[in-house]
């Protein structure tokens, strides 16, 4: 193993050479109290592998895992299983569901490992509300559609209330109206109960809809981790490029990232009548600029606290459609 690490073999040549697959390598991140981390790649990317070392589903061979300041590499079996059950919640693309259960007895199962299911009842009965599936508590999962048993895997995450969410393409296999309504919960929950989560997806849309920042994977290494903004509109090679290329940047591009300093502004073109223009917010994004400079030939005024910080041109926004936005030292740095 050192010796692979040493040579800095491609996973191409590893498998040559070694007649073995790295499954994740390099991959250091660390993830916020209560920030939703996507990690996205294509099949055999190493996503999957990297999210079941997190929780020592699968053994690192290298490297540390460390959870609010506690090292899960040096767990032994018993503290490992309290992690486990108590502080770390998984959603699998294969909902796992007991057919023999009920969906309340699918959400209390956990619970129930623990001894703790009849005390429980009403975190139970909050989770299924959660997921809007009151009614159905007595249901068994063949009574329910694909989108209600993903809520019911969902549902069993959150009723042991754990810190952490691992999500492993849960809504892959969903009808796209399905899996957008539950994304939308799943927003939903995370900002209400705080959770941790790392979700793990193939689909970029979902990554820019969901995540707070975005990792990249190729090939067992995280390329670039970013926020969506960043990724669309900086992305680190040409792989990435290519991710990205078919994303609109109407809602991910903000007012911050294309506007210039009123003063150079005027240096070009002469004192402004300012009162007159629009108003926009530095965090706004190209579709709220959009709709405010159509019908108006000034260029958008973009105030913060009280005080003029920019201006975004016709000319700066069309660029920033195109995604060809020139990157430098924004208006609020020199304001």
């Amino acid at each position: 193993m050192d010796a692979i690490r040493n040579q800095g073999l491609s996973k191409q040549l590893i498998r040559e050479k070694y007649d073995c697959v790295i499954g994740v390598q390099n991959a250091s991140f660390t993830v916020g109290r209560g920030e939703i981390f996507c990690i996205m790649g294509l099949s055999g990317s190493g996503k999957s592998t990297l999210i079941r070392h997190i929780n020592r589903l699968i053994e690192p061979t290298a490297g540390s895992i460390i959870i609010e300041g506690q090292n899960v590499n040096a767990m032994n079996a018993r503290d490992l299983r309290a992690l486990r059950a108590e502080r770390i919640g998984m959603v699998f693309q294969s909902m796992a569901l007991m057919p023999h259960r009920t969906v309340q007895e699918n959400v209390g199962f956990s619970l129930e490992v623990r001894g703790l299911a009849d005390a429980q009842r009403a975190k139970i009965a909050q989770a299924i509300e959660a997921v809007d599936l009151t009614g159905w508590e007595k249901k068994y999962p063949d009574e329910l559609s694909g989108g209600m048993q993903q809520r019911v895997g969902l549902a069993r995450a959150i009723a042991a209330d754990p810190t952490i969410l691992l999500m492993d393409e849960p809504f892959s296999a969903l009808d796209p109206l399905i899996r957008k309504q539950l994304q939308t919960t799943f927003m939903e929950l995370s900002a209400e109960l705080h959770k941790t989560t790392v979700f793990i997806t193939h689909d970029l849309d979902e990554a820019i809809r969901i995540g707070d920042r975005i990792a990249i994977m190729k090939d067992g290494v995280l390329v670039q981790i970013g926020t969506p903004e960043q990724i669309v509109t900086e992305p680190a090679d040409d792989y990435v490029a290519e991710f990205v290329a078919g994303i609109s940047k109407l809602d991910l591009v903000t007012a911050a990232r294309i506007m210039q300093p009123l003063a150079q502004y005027e240096a070009a073109n002469g004192p402004q009548n300012i009162s007159a223009w629009s108003v926009a917010r530095p965090e706004d994004k190209l579709n709220t600029l959009v709709d405010l400079a159509v019908g108006s030939d000034s260029p958008i005024r973009i105030e913060a606290e009280g005080r003029t910080v920019g201006v975004v041109t016709r000319r700066a926004l069309l660029r920033g459609i195109q995604g060809r936005e020139e990157v430098g030292t924004s208006a609020m740095e020199t304001a």
